[in-house]
């Protein structure tokens, strides 16, 4: 799914790529057990079967990214309206792994405590948000702060990489994917995302209809 190679710091404890899990997802290989996508290690993110199945740090992570993937599927099937209890479902996901969250973002603070949410856990909202629009499969998400609002809401901008369908119009299509994403980090974890960038990597026959695709650019 990502369309540049993952940074170091993504990287588990057993020294295998977060990054490559997110991907096993993608191939259907949901758990330690399923049918999954095999490398040549060369890279340093085998994720082979057996691997998997034997490491409790690419398990836990796995098991994390699922329900991480669960919390968020909603954006693509669904309106986007507020739901009260996401940021606790995406924060108890990715604690699965807790290296490489990123910074942490603010989103209230009260004399009972503080809320906060990691820039991973937004980039997730951020991707899911962008494959809702046809055509578009999202890659590397990467944000940063930018300040509070008068009424002490946090900022955040960043950068998206996406693939697009062969044929789609891109000035609408990248619209459609800036305003949807703007609107799930608003709607859902009550984060503005003032910001986005948005860099083609590249041309997809398969992004347009959700089938694993060939890059063609």
């Amino acid at each position: 799914m990502a369309l540049n190679g993952p940074p170091e710091d993504n990287a588990l404890p057993c020294g295998r790529s977060l990054e490559r899990l997110w991907e096993r997802l993608d191939d259907g290989a949901g758990g330690p057990g399923g049918a999954g996508r095999s490398t040549d290690g060369t890279d340093g993110t085998d994720v082979t079967d057996d691997h998997v199945r034997s490491c409790p740090h690419c398990s836990a992570a796995l098991s994390g990214l699922g329900e991480l993937r669960t919390a968020t599927t909603s954006l693509k099937e669904e309106r986007v309206r507020p739901a009260r209890d996401l940021t606790a479902r995406i924060m108890a996901a990715v604690r699965a792994e807790p290296r490489g969250l990123g910074a942490m973002f603010a989103l209230d603070a009260q004399e009972r405590g503080r809320t906060d949410i990691s820039e991973r856990a937004v980039a997730a909202i951020v991707r899911f948000a962008a494959e809702g629009v046809d055509g578009v499969r999202a890659g590397r998400c990467e944000l940063h702060a930018a300040g509070t609002t008068e009424d002490g809401t946090a900022m955040v901008e960043g950068r998206l990489t996406v693939s697009v369908a062969y044929g789609v119009e891109f000035a609408g299509v990248l619209e459609r994917v800036r305003r949807q994403a703007v609107d799930a980090c608003t709607a859902r974890v009550g984060v503005l995302l003032a910001r986005l960038d948005i860099e083609v990597g590249g041309l997809d026959d398969g992004a347009r209809t959700g089938e694993p695709g060939r890059s063609i650019g």
